[in-house]
């Protein structure tokens, strides 16, 4: 079974303006995947930072992604598990703290637009694009 990670990036455009994506994004997610509480927080922050969202508007972008997502933890073992991803890969490292909790909850994509289309991590985990042809 194929199991899906979204990064924060790949959330957050469901608050942008660039509807097209934001329409391929909610689609991908209505076929089910995961995040973590790490891509709450950043969808928090960049919905109001980046895009000027009341809090009204915030709450409701993060519910319907806990709505059609699991969401998984931050624990721990994520954390130094995160810690070893960036040093060992060069993640910045609120995104080694995302790939960590792809690792953890064993899925085999994460989709992000930020970190390296097509790189595999610890032989389990490949970054994929959603927008790349």
């Amino acid at each position: 079974m194929s199991a899906k990670f979204y990064d924060s990036t790949s959330c957050c455009i469901l608050a942008s303006d660039q509807k097209d994506r934001a329409s391929a994004v909610r689609g991908m997610m209505q076929n089910g995947g995961t995040i973590s509480v790490q891509v709450l927080n950043e969808m928090a922050n960049v919905s109001r930072r980046k895009f000027g969202m009341s809090w009204e508007e915030t709450v409701a972008l993060i519910s319907e992604a806990e709505r059609l997502l699991v969401v998984v933890p931050l624990t721990l073992e994520t954390h130094k598990k995160g810690v070893l991803l960036a040093e060992r890969y060069g993640f910045a490292i609120y995104d080694s703290f995302i790939v960590a909790a792809a690792i953890a909850a064993e899925c085999d994509t994460l989709w992000s637009e930020d970190m390296q289309d097509g790189m595999v991590v610890d032989g389990k985990l490949r970054i994929a694009n959603p927008f790349k042809s």
